[in-house]
């Protein structure tokens, strides 16, 4: 009788699942291109944060932001995206068809969304939460990284690419409101960046579907777990 735990065997099971991928060629050279795209847009985005900050203005009046207080949920705002990128990332190496469409369509979604900081430059609501300075996600981004709300749109962005299978679609659709509604308590995000983030970010999807039609194709005939 075997005594393997189950996590053990659910383990090994998917690296062997993904290392049977490893032989398509096609494959393994759209997973590259998708990596050098995603550093590329990352530095491109690096660039336009900079460029906000020095360039921001005055700030606006927000409806919402204007009505609730600062709500303390520094730790979620950083550690939320962290814990849902290693979801992400654990559930493309058990489907590494998934790999290249999902990461050239964030890459998209980053490039797309430097464009944007790159035109208006609005500064940050007055009082709003203040990261704490040494931490990594400010290395993304800025107080005056604001349209559109990455914390809203990628969620969102993952649940259109698993949209065929209801348990992820419906996890990420969560994340997305759940993140959407921890940047506007923080004042971090005016409500414009939240609620302009679903329309823009499905407009990426579909662009992303045109631009990358070939991995999308290999992502429909795939399947989440089969």
């Amino acid at each position: 009788m075997s005594t393997m735990t189950p996590s053990i065997s659910f383990s090994r099971r998917a690296w062997a699942h993904a290392m049977t991928h490893i032989k398509d060629k096609d494959l393994v050279i759209a997973s590259i291109i998708s990596i050098v795209l995603l550093c590329a847009s990352l530095y491109v985005s690096y660039f336009a944060s900079v460029y906000a900050s020095k360039s921001a203005s005055n700030y606006v009046t927000d409806i919402i932001l204007s009505n609730i207080p600062v709500i303390d949920v520094d730790w979620i705002f950083m550690y939320g995206p962290l814990v849902m990128w290693c979801v992400v990332t654990a559930l493309l190496f058990y489907r590494p068809k998934f790999f290249p469409f999902t990461l050239k369509s964030i890459s998209l979604f980053i490039l797309v969304r430097a464009i944007f900081l790159s035109l208006t430059h609005i500064g940050p609501f007055p009082n709003h939460l203040v990261m704490d300075q040494e931490s990594l996600i400010n290395f993304f981004t800025s107080d005056s990284d604001l349209f559109f709300s990455a914390h809203t749109g990628l969620p969102f962005l993952m649940a259109l690419i698993f949209w065929h299978s209801r348990a992820w679609r419906y996890l990420f659709m969560v994340t997305a409101v759940f993140f959407g509604v921890i940047v506007l308590v923080a004042h971090v995000h005016y409500s414009i960046d939240v609620a302009g983030a679903f329309f823009i970010t499905y407009s990426i999807h579909r662009l992303a579907q045109l631009a990358f039609k070939k991995d999308w194709d290999r992502t429909k005939h795939a399947g989440v777990w089969g």
